[in-house]
């Protein structure tokens, strides 16, 4: 399971909200997008960071455990 985490250098957010992840779901690869690289990416998410995306959907801060585990991962 390969999961998206947008942030940017210095999102102390983005920190917890990797964590939280690594422990939602510990067995998943997280592949960090920094915004800041992308004028579209800041447009869309400069305010919103940080965001989870995985098969389509987005998930953004704040969100717990259990938000991961039934509303961005349900199968």
């Amino acid at each position: 399971m390969k999961i998206e985490l947008l942030t940017t250098l210095g999102c102390h957010l983005c920190e917890q909200a990797e964590a939280l992840l690594r422990q939602a779901l510990p067995m998943a690869q997280i592949e960090k997008i920094d915004i800041a690289e992308e004028d579209a990416l800041i447009e869309a998410y400069g305010e919103r960071i940080p965001v989870v995306r995985y098969a389509g959907r987005e998930l953004d801060w704040p969100f717990g455990l259990l938000d991961v585990r039934e509303r961005l991962v349900r199968e």
